[in-house]
């Protein structure tokens, strides 16, 4: 319970600090990174007093501390399951032709920059980093696109995949990528947006530093509070909270079932048990498999419609925020110290492959609106889908081009498969059975892939001029 109470008031303070202190409105950092900073802040602190003084209080301060947060360390590993299952959960599933015209650019951005992410590390390391620093596995190339493109819940999630490859540490350097990842894509989106305006690079004529946050941005007026989501059932028989968060059970489940299937057919062989291959693969896209099935259910069978969008993305956002500040404020900073250096040369190579796609890329691969979908696509490649939507309100606050829209609707083809999907978490098994060379061929050849569809299509040309 105490356990539960602590993550509680630290989300708490976390949204009073971003409310009142300047730094943290200037920053744009949501709460939950700032409760996970904070509680971090104080478990670091209370075990260093605790030993290196005399004085009885820090120890009991440390072992309060400590044992209030053993359990936060187990919740991530939870709830980025419950996180991918609402991925798609009342979503109405469009053809894919029809997203694929009207955002086909955009996938084709969205997906040269993620494939890129993984050349950009694989490669550093194993030309640089490797040489350097010989005691580093290969999966500690994958960092920088983990936490990067996957941010921290998929760091998180991805925890007993480096466990079960022995590299325990890849958990913790995973989710300071991802730390370093948000913070850089507020203040290098920021710079850039700067550079855009004054170059006229921007559809709407609006300098940054004539933005001001108001306290809406935190706390929404009372007269423009929107709807959080409709009841879909009768409260007299069940909460629609209740049967939602039972459907996002039942997506899990079928999740769960894949991987032991996955299981079952890695014990009938001899290679596949050797190597763990399908059971090092993590539980999280499987469960977004799920939820995609039971969408897939209700838009084919379910005439009531009993799957309501809102009260989804309320549980999908309640469980990412209670999993970031618990993954934050658990990093083990003794390790991650151990491999700062290496750490900060991937993160300063990933921050400079997204820059290079947003100045260089991004204006001959995107149509009208360039900067504001590659803007977009730059906060969320480097922290979450809302980083993005905020670079992109900062330039585009009424929505006014297509930038929105191609981004919203590349979400639904790019999220299956990176930023936390299907090769996201084949990536790290990969690395770890056979090494980095095989992996990094595979990125290369799918960023290339990409790069020649928007370069040679004609229908990708034509939906460019749209």
């Amino acid at each position: 319970m105490l356990s539960f109470v602590g993550l509680c008031v630290l989300l708490g303070i976390g949204h009073y600090l971003r409310i009142k202190v300047k730094l943290f409105q200037k920053l744009y950092l949501p709460s939950s990174v700032i409760a996970g900073l904070l509680g971090l802040v104080i478990i670091q602190c209370t075990a260093y007093f605790a030993s290196h003084s005399e004085v009885s209080l820090f120890d009991s301060l440390n072992a309060a501390f400590t044992q209030c947060a053993a359990p936060w360390s187990k919740l991530p590993g939870f709830l980025i399951n419950i996180v991918f299952a609402c991925l798609f959960l009342g979503v109405a599933l469009p053809k894919l032709s029809t997203l694929w015209h009207r955002a086909g650019p955009q996938v084709a951005y969205g997906q040269t920059v993620a494939w890129g992410q993984y050349v950009v590390g694989i490669g550093l390391f194993l030309a640089v980093i490797k040489f350097l620093y010989p005691e580093l596995p290969d999966m500690f190339a994958g960092i920088l696109p983990v936490g990067f493109e996957g941010g921290h819940g998929t760091a998180a999630g991805l925890g007993p995949v480096f466990e079960q490859y022995n590299f325990q540490a890849g958990k913790d350097f995973a989710l300071t990528s991802a730390t370093f990842g948000i913070l850089s894509a507020i203040i290098f989106g920021m710079i850039l947006i700067n550079w855009a305006a004054r170059k006229g690079y921007v559809t709407k004529q609006m300098l940054p530093e004539n933005i001001e946050e108001d306290e809406s941005f935190a706390i929404i007026p009372v007269d423009r509070r929107p709807i959080a989501g409709r009841l879909t059932v009768r409260s007299d028989l069940i909460e629609s909270l209740t049967i939602h968060i039972a459907i996002v059970g039942i997506a899990i489940l079928l999740g769960y079932l894949m991987k032991q299937g996955l299981l079952a057919i890695e014990g009938s062989s001899e290679y596949l048990s050797k190597h763990k291959l399908l059971a090092g693969f993590p539980l999280f896209p499987l469960c977004m498999i799920g939820g995609l099935i039971v969408q897939f259910w209700e838009d084919r069978f379910d005439k009531k419609k009993i799957i309501d969008v809102g009260l989804m993305k309320r549980i999908q956002n309640t469980a990412l925020d209670f999993l970031v500040a618990a993954a934050i404020a658990t990093i083990r900073l003794d390790i991650v110290m151990a491999g700062l250096v290496p750490l900060i040369i991937l993160a300063a190579a990933g921050v400079a492959w997204n820059i290079f796609c947003v100045t260089f890329l991004a204006r001959r691969m995107l149509p009208d609106a360039w900067f504001e979908r590659a803007i977009a696509e730059m906060g969320q490649s480097m922290g979450v889908t809302a980083t993005g939507l905020m670079l992109l309100r900062v330039v585009d606050p009424d929505y006014e081009t297509p930038a929105a829209d191609a981004f919203a609707c590349k979400q639904l083809i790019h999220e299956p498969f990176m930023g936390g999907g299907l090769w996201t978490g084949m990536a790290i098994p990969l690395l770890a059975i056979y090494g980095g060379i095989p992996v990094l061929a595979i990125s290369t050849a799918m960023m290339s892939a990409w790069l020649i569809i928007v370069f040679t299509s004609k229908k990708l040309k034509a939906s460019k001029s749209i």
